[in-house]
């Protein structure tokens, strides 16, 4: 069991399941969103994702009509994103996770626009834009 919270605890969450990838975005709506270089998030399944404290303090934006990010009102964590044409899924924000997590899966995408100011400087895999779905 996957457990987190945001930064003032009111909303809890867990997941049952495991992370099997991890996507490190460098684009400008991600690095704006999150107030860093990049957001690490990975895909979970929504029947298997459950706010158990603090669902009253859920709030979502959206900065395009399709995608929902959701947050706490109390002290602005971001908890996950969700797509209406992906319902089954939510994109969590691993900041978040309380639970040590492994996964070998792990790369950067849209480090066309990544940060000036920020290098990469790790071994994972980087592409310009979206992952292929050939990658």
């Amino acid at each position: 069991m996957i457990r987190g919270s945001c930064l003032c605890g009111g909303v809890r969450y867990e997941y049952d399941g495991s992370i099997d990838e991890i996507s490190i975005c460098h684009c400008s709506q991600c690095r704006k969103a999150q107030g860093s270089a990049f957001v690490a998030v990975a895909p979970v399944r929504s029947d298997r994702f459950r706010i158990i404290a603090g669902a009253e303090l859920l709030k979502e934006y959206r900065a395009i009509p399709q995608k929902a990010r959701v947050f706490c009102s109390r002290c602005g964590s971001p908890i996950y994103s969700a797509r209406d044409d992906l319902p089954g899924v939510r994109r969590l924000r691993l900041g978040t996770v309380e639970t040590p997590v492994e996964c070998a899966n792990a790369y950067h995408i849209f480090t066309g626009s990544k940060a000036s100011w920020y290098a990469i400087t790790d071994e994972l895999p980087q592409y310009e834009g979206a992952k292929p779905a050939s990658a």
